[in-house]
């Protein structure tokens, strides 16, 4: 008989709230080991004894056997006592002062539970909350670690007996599945039409939901990180309705599409061209809004896009979510549930109240959502999907850093497409997507966020990162923590990011373009080409400044930046617009005149000279327009490249200004030129950079880079040209990244 042997094995990665637990007591029966596992502090703790090849074969198959959504790392065994174990059991959990933790995020319907649900002679068979050890909601429902029921969302439904005697089962996958439950025991739907008698029940619910729904009706749908603004995405009235109501006059709204076909994707490919990679990622346990090319003509009502050349779909991913696409049979819009910019509402009663005018009833739950969760948004650039918002399904997202932080960080990002990121040991951790700072309701759940992620990974700041501007709600914030706090210029972070993501520190060229971040000269910057790595970033050139007329006003007012192009060329441009004389009066004096280099208000004053609209409802409005209507392939102009007097290499695009008020050229073409212009500029003085300097890296980072014809044009000819180019594939480009980036800033410079 072989000599017993004993281990004690600790596992650290994603291993609580994936299943693990059951997983490795089966793993262990399988392979006669007896002893026990348990959650310990965010690591999972194993004691387990047999042969010596049992042993081995059952560290070996912890990692490569893993549950589809774990991630567990190189485990740490020992060998110990054998002692007397019976069997294999799953102890209590434990907690000490050390924590390793590692929070997963919200997950999709997996193909189990989604089949037991479609089938009627199941017990949850048409149950709205159905979930297992892979798959349901994490991230939103965890209120504190271990990762057990008590810590959860669900403590309050007590188990039956039915499914009581599943969780205790070894061989049932929802062998300790923490968010468990039944339509006897486990949360249920709640139909309210003010004014009406309440539909309790989930049938009874769902039926008038969709009745509401086929009517043109607007419903607030609670969901797994928030409430979503349902309607018929066929009716073009139904969507304008919601438009008015929500004060949301142009921004694209995201299109739920019923899962049809053996893929899912039979319904969303009558609605759009569909790359392998956009295909996959729809499928894909994300479940994100990916952005894909309009496939036309089109079912889905015009409104939903207008003037863009995509669609937002998104397959559905919770079980509610599959009944109600599935009964419904046709696209549903499904944006979320808030004040425009605001993070997502997440009670019913907030949500009855601050959308009493926008939706006409509501489908409420009682399973809490502790903290918001909005969906992530994909984009395919450059022959990938890469991420514009981080939300469901993605965050919180984990890095490691090899330098490691000397001490405990938080970042609190910029003002807006806000996140937050903490740095400890050498992890960092982003938050899911918050919104846009400046109201109430936005700067309490950018303080919730960071006192529930200081929490759950057990981590005490010892200092604050933040944006350098001195006005940003961010950075007073900070300011008001009672903690040392270490500024980072915006576009230091945009390029630390880049390299951060990628583990870059060699020496390379980052093109930081965007709307506006404070720069190191007190200017509003927004062109910029920085060379070095993170921590030591220097200004080697930009796009030619101009002064800005009324400052902010000119994000949502592109006809400003058009005129301040135009008088900095010295051509006249006359919109009829009756401030015109009053402002360039200002202009020529210096008031509230901000000088800038940014490189999306050029894109504004562009669209705004081809005529593509005055005024811009969405960040990023005017730009995205423009980028729709350009030509792919256009012959660009060449912009002069000069060195300042500082020594940095400019990019002058006045020359753009007299084609682009050549009106007898088709709108198309004018874009499809600025767009190849720039291209070109990029590629030229990357050229110019690495005669001077040998760099061969560089990199493409910033809120501008999420426009697909600019980056991909730049791309292509860069690696033409010899560079190497670097593009965000797990961060967003835009300011969503910005709190990795600080952190990353802050981590090379030792402080």
């Amino acid at each position: 008989m072989p000599e017993l042997q004993a281990v004690r094995v600790v596992i650290t990665g994603r291993v609580q709230g994936v299943g693990f637990r059951p997983f490795v007591s089966r793993l262990a029966c399988e392979l006669g080991v007896t002893g026990w596992v348990r959650n310990r502090s965010g690591r999972v703790e194993i004691q387990a004894q047999g042969s010596m090849q049992a042993l081995e074969n059952f560290v070996r198959d912890l990692i490569l056997r893993a549950p589809p959504l774990a991630q567990p790392e190189k485990p740490d065994v020992s060998f110990v006592q054998p002692a007397d174990y019976r069997g294999f059991t799953i102890l209590a959990s434990a907690a000490d002062e050390t924590t390793d933790a590692h929070i997963p995020p919200d997950y999709f319907v997996c193909d189990d539970c989604l089949a037991e649900m479609q089938n009627p002679a199941e017990r949850r068979y048409r149950y709205p909350f159905i979930n297992c050890t892979q798959c349901g909601p994490r991230y939103t429902l965890i209120d504190d670690l271990p990762y057990d029921r008590p810590n959860t969302a669900m403590a309050g439904f007590v188990l039956c007996p039915a499914c009581h005697a599943e969780y205790q089962n070894p061989n049932d996958r929802r062998y300790h599945a923490q968010p468990l439950a039944c339509s006897r025991c486990g949360p249920s739907l709640l139909f309210r039409r003010p004014g009406f008698t309440d539909q309790t029940g989930n049938e009874a619910a769902l039926a008038a939901c969709l009745a509401a729904l086929h009517a043109g009706w607007v419903v607030a749908v609670k969901g797994v990180g928030g409430y979503h603004l349902l309607c018929d995405a066929t009716q073009s009235e139904a969507v304008r309705r919601l438009r008015l109501k929500k004060a949301r006059p142009d921004k694209p709204l995201a299109v739920l599409v019923p899962w049809r076909g053996d893929d899912g994707l039979a319904l969303a490919d009558t609605l759009a061209v569909l790359e392998p990679s956009e295909r996959a990622l729809l499928r894909s346990p994300l479940r994100p809004i990916v952005l894909a090319k309009k496939r036309l003509p089109s079912p889905l009502a015009a409104e939903i896009a207008p003037d863009l050349a995509e669609w937002g779909l998104m397959l559905p991913y919770s079980p509610l979510h599959h009944l109600l696409a599935h009964d419904f049979g046709k696209p549903l819009v499904a944006t979320s549930a808030n004040i425009s910019g605001e993070p997502v509402l997440t009670e019913g009663e907030a949500v009855e109240v601050r959308l009493a005018r926008v939706a006409d009833a509501f489908l409420h739950h009682d399973r809490p959502i502790l903290r918001p969760a909005d969906d992530s948004v994909y984009r395919r650039i450059g022959g990938k999907t890469r991420p514009i918002r981080l939300g469901r399904g993605t965050a919180p997202l984990e890095f490691t850093v090899p330098a490691g932080f000397e001490r405990p960080l938080l970042a609190v990002g910029a003002d807006l497409k806000n996140t937050v990121a903490l740095g400890f040991g050498r992890r960092l951790v982003v938050s899911p997507h918050i919104g846009n700072l400046g109201s109430p309701r936005s700067e309490q759940v950018f303080s919730q966020i960071i006192a529930d992620l200081t929490r759950l990974y057990d981590v005490c700041p010892e200092a604050i990162v933040c944006d350098a501007h001195p006005d940003y709600h961010v950075s007073r914030w900070a300011r008001q923590a009672g903690l040392p706090v270490i500024p980072v210029f915006h576009h230091h972070a945009h390029a630390s990011a880049l390299a951060g993501e990628h583990g870059l520190q060699e020496p390379m060229l980052m093109f930081t373009w965007d709307g506006t971040g404070y720069g190191e000269d007190g200017t509003i910057w927004g062109g910029e080409t920085l060379l070095g790595v993170p921590g030591a970033w220097r200004r080697v050139g930009y796009l030619k400044t101009f002064r800005l007329p009324g400052g902010d006003k000119a994000s949502r007012e592109p006809w400003r930046c058009a005129l301040a192009v135009c008088w900095e060329a010295g051509l006249e441009w006359s919109p009829d617009l009756p401030q015109v004389g009053l402002l360039k009066s200002a202009w020529e004096k210096g008031l509230q005149c901000p000088l800038t280099s940014s490189a999306g208000r050029l894109f504004d004053a562009a669209a705004a000279l081809l005529g593509l609209g005055f005024h811009a409802s969405y960040e990023g409005h005017a730009a995205m327009r423009l980028e729709a209507v350009s030509a792919p392939e256009s012959v660009a102009l060449e912009l002069p490249l000069a060195v300042d007097a500082a020594g940095l290499w400019v990019i002058d695009w006045r020359p753009l200004l007299p084609m682009l008020l050549q009106s007898a050229l088709s709108e198309a073409e004018r874009g499809g030129v600025v767009h190849a212009s720039l291209a070109k500029a990029i590629v030229e003085q990357a050229r110019q950079v690495r005669e001077m300097h040998g760099v061969e890296k560089v990199g493409l980072t910033g809120g501008v880079f999420q426009n697909r014809l600019l980056t991909e044009l730049a791309q292509t000819e860069l690696s033409r040209q010899g560079f190497k180019v670097y593009l965000h594939e797990r961060l967003p480009a835009g300011d969503g990244g910005i709190s990795f980036g600080q952190l990353i800033e802050v981590a090379a410079k030792n402080p």
